[in-house]
């Protein structure tokens, strides 16, 4: 806290004294001279005027009625190693075309976004891949980027290309799906420009909150399955990719440089600001606020909802919500922009929670200091905003009766070697990447009995699910489901007693926040979709050490439909190639995997 102190009352450290390329790389995330994005992308035709023709977001079921612009978006990606100091502590990083955090992803609604990925990860070489956070990845499953599930590894060395289509809009990220490497960097925005049922003026961008440590995170891992583990502390905290150190912190404080400055973004006054707000981060909730300003939310991981206004967003790992934020102060006004991490509901030590950001006016002095008095916030049960809050725009009533219900347990417990794993219905997940799900349903072989860890859950040929999840375990669990946004239909403590919140229109989104439990009274969340996109999809918690230690199961979804997909020969050769290489380099799954 006095550090915080001396940065709102002391010099202010605004500017970056390192020069860039050590902290951030090529990135040019939140400096003041970053472009602010178009309203859609207008290097394609435009029916209506418009990439997406006459469809709006009141009018287009997207999982339905999708676009199709017959535009590709050509994106290269090179993953590397490389040493950056983001905060002004310098450490070792794997980042992507050498920027922290990697580069923008852009389409509009119904584009083709292709990305090739050349691993140049060396000394030591590892596999790695690429998620594309949120996607439905309908009639593209094997692209949705995790090993052991639809892909092998790309092996170091390597080139593969993923090929999707923008089949949502709004807000998002990309990240490696293999262990935790994307706490080491692997990671970056993606917006696809798509209708909206809000109007602004300027388009801020994405602006990605993300607790940062200085360990790697393979010493991360490494920590967390000692007997007992250890929860390595978060070293600080980021907004795109900057944040000045209390250097008074560091293990090692011949590793810290120069103050490396904050992000910066520019206000215009009496203009409405579209900002995409994303929780790129490991572990940790984040409480977004803006000094004297009040926000409206439009839109909740990629679905817009009805509006509505307050003065903090809650953001767990792996979400995103899109604000309109008024610029009401004077033109010369410049104010705080921060992040704090949730520090009541984390699980492990927070050594620097807060996260600072200067928003200027247009006649503001960019060399001054804001001082401006932060929003206060309570947080009561680490949850997300009311379901009752976040009705979506576009209205979907799930069906009266699921096809099939499925409740899991959460639960805590050591296995033989007396490491603490998370287990689900008393199965740790346990991923083999040379054996990948998808590719093994589509040959029909859809029943593992000498491999449980697999954690597999056959669904058959119904047609919607529902799963019910309890949490027997006193800490968050943001849960993600890959292919699908479902319905959120209820969450509390204890026993669910079949209430759903406004049945005719549940909240929808891709990511939820599941609120701690305790081994006599759990938290409970139920999810619900409909089984329309044929696949192997994983949902899992997004925190990287609970994911690292089992909590996760695969989806297995319409498997007679999957048998009929035409799966490209690439994804067997990139498999081939992952042989090659774990054939002489041993791969030391430390972890789940995933």
């Amino acid at each position: 806290m006095l550090w915080i102190t001396s940065i709102l009352l002391g010099p202010a450290y605004l500017t970056r004294s390192v020069f860039s390329a050590t902290t951030n790389g090529q990135s040019l995330l939140g400096a003041l001279e970053t472009p602010y994005l178009p309203q859609f992308l207008t290097n394609n035709p435009l029916p209506n005027g418009l990439p997406w023709g006459a469809a709006t977001a009141g009018n287009a079921n997207p999982y339905q009625n999708s676009p199709n612009t017959g535009v590709i978006r050509s994106y290269d990606f090179s993953i590397s190693r490389g040493f950056i100091s983001p905060d002004d502590y310098n450490k070792s990083v794997i980042l992507i075309n050498d920027q922290f955090p990697g580069p923008l992803v852009e389409a509009n609604w119904g584009d083709t976004i292709q990305v090739t990925v050349t691993n140049n990860i060396q000394d030591p070489e590892e596999g790695t891949s690429v998620h594309w956070h949120g996607l439905l990845q309908k009639l593209t499953p094997w692209y949705d980027g995790v090993p052991s599930v639809q892909q092998c590894p790309i092996a170091p060395g390597s080139t593969f290309t993923y090929s999707f289509k923008a089949e949502l809009y709004g807000t998002s990220w990309y990240h490696s799906h293999l262990s935790a490497q994307y706490a080491d960097g692997v990671f970056g925005p993606m917006v696809i420009y798509g209708p909206t049922q809000a109007t602004y003026d300027i388009d801020l961008g994405p602006i990605l909150l993300t607790d940062y440590f200085h360990s790697t995170y393979l010493e991360m891992l490494e920590e967390l399955f000692e007997i007992p583990p250890v929860f390595t502390a978060s070293d600080n905290n980021l907004i795109n990719g900057k944040n000045d150190y209390n250097h008074s912190l560091a293990a090692n404080s011949t590793a810290c440089q120069s103050n490396a400055g904050m992000s910066q973004f520019r206000f215009v006054t009496g203009k409405t600001h579209r900002l995409r707000l994303i929780n790129a981060g490991a572990c940790t909730t984040e409480k977004f606020t803006i000094d004297n300003h009040k926000m409206t939310v439009i839109a909740n991981d990629f679905v817009p909802i009805e509006p509505y206004t307050t003065n903090v967003v809650t953001l767990g790992v792996g979400q995103r919500s899109d604000v309109l934020v008024k610029a009401t102060g004077k033109p010369t006004d410049t104010v705080w922009m921060r992040a704090d991490l949730d520090v009541n509901c984390a699980l492990g030590v927070v050594n620097q929670p807060h996260a600072l950001a200067a928003i200027y006016y247009p006649d503001a002095n960019t060399n001054t200091r804001p001082n401006t008095t932060a929003t206060s916030w309570m947080d009561t049960n680490c949850g997300n905003d009311p379901l009752a809050a976040t009705a979506p725009f576009f209205p979907i009533e799930p069906p009266s009766t699921p096809a099939t219900t499925q409740s899991v347990d959460i639960t805590l417990q050591a296995n033989e070697t007396g490491n603490l794993l998370f287990f689900m219905n008393n199965s740790s997940f346990r991923a083999n990447y040379d054996h990948p799900l998808l590719l093994l349903a589509k040959l029909g072989n859809t029943s593992y009995p000498d491999d449980p860890q697999w954690n597999v859950y056959n669904f058959g040929q119904n047609s919607s699910i529902r799963v019910i999840v309890y949490n027997y375990f006193n800490i968050i669990h943001p849960m993600h489901l890959h292919g699908h946004n479902f319905w959120v239909l209820a969450e509390g403590i204890g026993e669910w007693d079949g209430t759903i919140t406004r049945p005719d229109n549940p909240q929808r989104r891709d990511t939820h926040l599941m609120v701690p439990g305790s081994p006599d009274v759990p938290s409970y969340v139920v999810f619900e979709w409909n089984a329309d996109n044929p696949g192997v999809w994983p949902l899992h918690c997004h925190i990287v050490s609970h994911l690292s230690a089992g909590l996760y199961i695969n989806v297995l979804e319409r498997p007679d439909l999957i048998t009929e997909q035409q799966i490209p020969s690439v994804m067997a050769q990139t498999c081939r190639d992952w042989a090659v290489f774990s054939s002489h380099d041993v791969v030391d799954q430390i972890d789940s995997g995933l």
